[in-house]
């Protein structure tokens, strides 16, 4: 599965709506974050996310986990969130 990936300027709104997207497409999402800012915006979007499906009956999770990503060719420590209905 392809993750979502979120940056600190990223916008909640846009995610949010992607990530629904998604949801409705597959059932399930990852969103991945690297850093405090980008976290932050990940966690706003899963939220707003939650808003848009609703409606639809779905009750959405997110589900934290670590991830080791390389960033130009440099090891990093992402945050990764497994969304699902649930």
């Amino acid at each position: 599965m392809e993750a979502l990936k979120v940056s600190a300027t990223s916008n909640p709104k846009s995610v949010a709506g992607a990530l629904a997207a998604v949801l409705r497409e597959k059932g399930s999402a990852e969103v991945q974050a690297v850093g405090a800012g980008a976290v932050n915006q990940a966690v706003k979007a899963i939220a707003i996310a939650r808003g848009y499906v609703a409606p639809n009956g779905i009750d959405l999770v997110a589900v934290p986990a670590f991830a080791e990503i390389a960033i130009e060719g440099e090891e990093r420590t992402a945050i990764r969130f497994i969304v699902e209905p649930r």
